[in-house]
């Protein structure tokens, strides 16, 4: 199977120039960047160089807090994170830390792992969420590095992908020195799959950075917002999503006035394509990324721009989570949570099971199956002024266990 994975690899690399040319038209990569993804690197290694890979912006954030308090210790001169993504590495740019510098994931061919790690020559090496590159992996441990998975998550999606291949997903996953695992679910995946080691710890996303990222928003646009009542912010949507939000606020618009409702798209390159759909039911649209200040008669302010969800989160109190509806798994709802939002959300939610179970039982969390539903919902949430501080708190106190706990245990690598 290693073999086959191999010459898959390869194979991908020999036609990787149309494939960059190809995402580079699409606005996908950095058309002064992308070298790093085959080999190219700018900066020069570090004897003390402590490794972070994350595949995007979700898995990068939710290490922030840790990273920061790394940050602070003397031992750790460097710390290199690298993504996939675009947008993960705007984000990255915009965080207030001294000791980080970001480079783009090579591609796992053999001989790019082995230039890399050769580069680099990390002490240790700490991978997010689901990233497992076997390539990788392996030559890490050839090296003797240690290899941690940290916030592991495993979806029953992935599980079945891996499991179909056991013997080859032993190989890979007993590599792991340590696996801290969000949930159960994870940790038996985990386990049937080759890993030793496995702990735990919970989802690093309860955990709150202290570094706010450069706010991109204009402060006289966030004003004109505050003087609008908002409805609820819509997250992560998918297609068929930002419709059925756009019908509860044309509802509502009858019942209230100078309301306005927030969307963010998981997709930004689709804010053209939703304006106009939602143009065709006679809603107005208000492009984040035009930087003007809000019409009168705004109905939707669509947000077309990279990490700038924390702004908006806190401007409203329902956050309704996307790709419930429409899609598969639905989205993280920790941190519209950890800043005060009631959660809503669809019945899809296969991915996040557990931090919703959390969120029911505080009673912080509710899901609808149609757009009547979270109408409901919103003229019902919107009449309580009294947010539940108590359940913002638990969520701080929460974050904060687990984030002491993460850094308990990867101090023994580092």
């Amino acid at each position: 199977m290693l073999y086959i994975y191999r010459l898959a690899i390869n194979l991908i690399f020999l036609i990787s120039p149309i494939i960059i040319i190809y995402r580079i038209f699409k606005k996908k990569e950095d058309p002064k960047r992308f070298f790093e993804k085959i080999g190219k690197f700018d900066k020069s290694s570090n004897n003390n160089l402590i490794w972070f890979h994350g595949s995007s912006v979700g898995e990068i954030l939710s290490v922030v807090p840790l990273i920061e308090k790394l940050e602070k210790k003397d031992r750790v001169k460097k710390i290199l994170i690298t993504s996939n993504t675009l947008s993960s590495a705007k984000i990255i740019k915009k965080l207030k830390l001294k000791k980080i510098f970001h480079q783009f994931f090579p591609l796992d061919a053999n001989f790019l792992v082995e230039k890399f790690l050769n580069h680099w020559k990390p002490k240790a090496v700490f991978f997010i969420d689901s990233e497992i590159w076997p390539n990788m992996v392996l030559r890490i441990k050839e090296k003797n590095i240690p290899l941690v998975l940290l916030n592991a998550r495993i979806t029953k999606k992935s599980f079945q992908k891996w499991n179909f291949i056991n013997n080859f997903s032993k190989k890979i996953f007993n590599k792991f020195d340590l696996c801290l695992s969000q949930n159960n679910t994870t940790s038996n995946y985990l386990k049937t799959l080759g890993a030793k080691n496995i702990k735990k710890i919970g989802n690093l996303k309860f955990s709150e950075s202290s570094s706010d990222l450069k706010d991109r928003s204009n402060f006289k646009i966030k004003k004109s917002l505050r003087k609008k009542k908002i409805v609820f912010t819509a997250i992560s949507t998918h297609k068929g999503e930002e419709l059925m939000c756009a019908k509860v606020h044309a509802n509502l618009k009858k019942k209230y006035k100078n309301i306005i409702s927030i969307i963010i798209p998981r997709h930004i390159h689709r804010a053209e394509e939703i304006k106009d759909e939602l143009n065709l039911i006679g809603l107005n649209v208000h492009l984040h990324s035009s930087n003007k200040l809000i019409k009168n008669d705004t109905d939707i302010y669509l947000v077309d721009t990279f990490g700038e969800t924390k702004s908006f989160l806190k401007l409203s109190k329902i956050a309704f989570m996307g790709k419930s509806i429409h899609g598969y798994g639905g989205q993280n709802p920790i941190e519209a949570a950890r800043l005060g939002n009631r959660i809503v959300h669809g019945p899809n939610i296969e991915n996040f099971v557990e931090v919703y179970h959390f969120l029911k039982k505080h009673r912080i969390s509710t899901k609808i199956k149609s757009y009547k539903e979270l109408e409901k919902l919103v003229i019902k949430f919107k009449r309580k002024k009294n947010y539940s501080n108590q359940i913002i708190k638990k969520l701080a106190y929460t974050g904060n266990q687990i984030l002491l706990n993460n850094e308990k245990e990867i101090n023994k690598y580092i």
